[in-house]
């Protein structure tokens, strides 16, 4: 029994032994590193904004009637004066004809009124007809003048009508919401269709009033959009000049550059403007998003320790500007960070600084 507990703990001796020679004959990772900049007069005017079409319209009607059909769907592409929605128009149709009518009526009145003006005109001229029938001649053809004017503006009016009830493109784009069915009812005012341009994309960003002054037309700016992690170059285009019912906040608009970055309507961006800002901002750690290393939900970098290995630390991130980010907290200023290593690295791998 001795010998067998004795055995036992020489072999796993040796086994420890061998790991250890083996993590002691691993040859380092070699790395790149870099010390972190502590940034206390962060550059950038910073303000959240949304992406939209520079060129969009939400389509409705100024009648109410049951729609007969919708004619295109979400995603279809259309042409300017395409046909989108058919509201139902018989009631603008029976209206029709009951003008068309009474423009017949008031044309032969009008007519037969303009004969015996010109009949009575000679009769004056001719001093065969007083002034007070010419007079009344006159008033009578003017009358019948004025109601055939009045039936054909009525005409026009009609007409009017019935492009509300027949929805088409304003432009040529792509259909981006539908919001009704056939079947439904339309009322004044109601969205129906969305349609935009694609390709062609702002930024509507709402900058407070400690910084408004300093954004000006035509600055070059960096658009950040947060779901895809890029930045798009820009420029100011319109700079708002009160914030009366924006709560404090200025809305500024910006013009993104062509890109050919999936950039949809609706996306959450952050606008970086390149000017100084107004109050002294607090000390802010940058790194790069190439340094960052991600698990599951948490994010980290990998740090050097005094025994030369790899550790990773855990951090809480805050904004993007550019190709950085910045560290809330796990970070400090003047400590190192690993930028890129030559081999896969892992939590307590040796590692060769470069």
């Amino acid at each position: 029994m001795i010998a067998v507990i004795a055995l036992s703990i020489f072999v796993m001796s040796c086994g420890s032994d061998n790991k250890k020679a083996v993590a002691d004959n691993t040859s380092p990772i070699a790395v790149k590193v870099n010390a972190v900049q502590a940034d206390g007069n962060n550059p950038f005017v910073t303000a959240s904004g949304k992406v939209q079409a520079e060129n969009s319209a939400d389509l409705s009607t100024r009648m109410m009637g049951f729609v007969n059909k919708v004619h295109v769907n979400v995603g279809d592409e259309v042409r300017k004066g395409q046909l989108l929605v058919s509201i139902n128009n018989a009631d603008l149709q029976a209206k029709r004809a009951q003008v068309n009518a009474g423009i017949t009526e008031a044309t032969a009145a009008f007519n037969n009124a303009q004969k015996d003006y010109n009949r009575f005109k000679n009769l004056f001229a001719d001093n065969s007809a007083s002034q007070k029938e010419m007079d009344d001649m006159t008033a009578h053809f003017e009358m019948a003048k004025a109601r055939l004017e009045a039936a054909n503006q009525m005409k026009n009016e009609v007409n009017s009508q019935f492009a509300y009830s027949n929805i088409t493109a304003p432009f040529s784009g792509v259909v981006t919401s539908k919001n009704i069915e056939a079947g439904d009812m339309a009322n004044p005012g109601m969205p129906l269709i969305s349609v935009e341009v694609p390709g062609k994309f702002e930024v509507i960003a709402m900058v407070p009033e400690s910084e408004i002054s300093q954004i000006k037309k035509g600055i070059e700016v960096d658009v950040v959009v947060k779901s895809i992690n890029k930045a798009i170059k820009g420029k100011v285009a319109e700079v708002s000049t009160s914030a009366k019912n924006t709560g404090g906040q200025f809305l500024v608009k910006v013009l993104l550059d062509e890109t050919g970055a999936t950039i949809l309507s609706g996306m959450f961006t952050t606008v970086q403007f390149p000017v100084a800002k107004k109050a002294t901002a607090s000390t802010m750690v940058l790194i790069p998003t190439e340094a960052i290393v991600t698990r599951g939900q948490l994010t980290g970098v990998y740090t050097t320790s005094q025994s030369n290995t790899a550790v990773l630390r855990w951090l809480r991130l805050g904004r993007t500007y550019g190709d950085n980010v910045e560290v809330l907290s796990g970070l400090s200023a003047n400590e190192s960070y690993i930028v890129s290593a030559e081999g896969k690295l892992f939590n307590g791998a040796k590692i060769s600084i470069q």
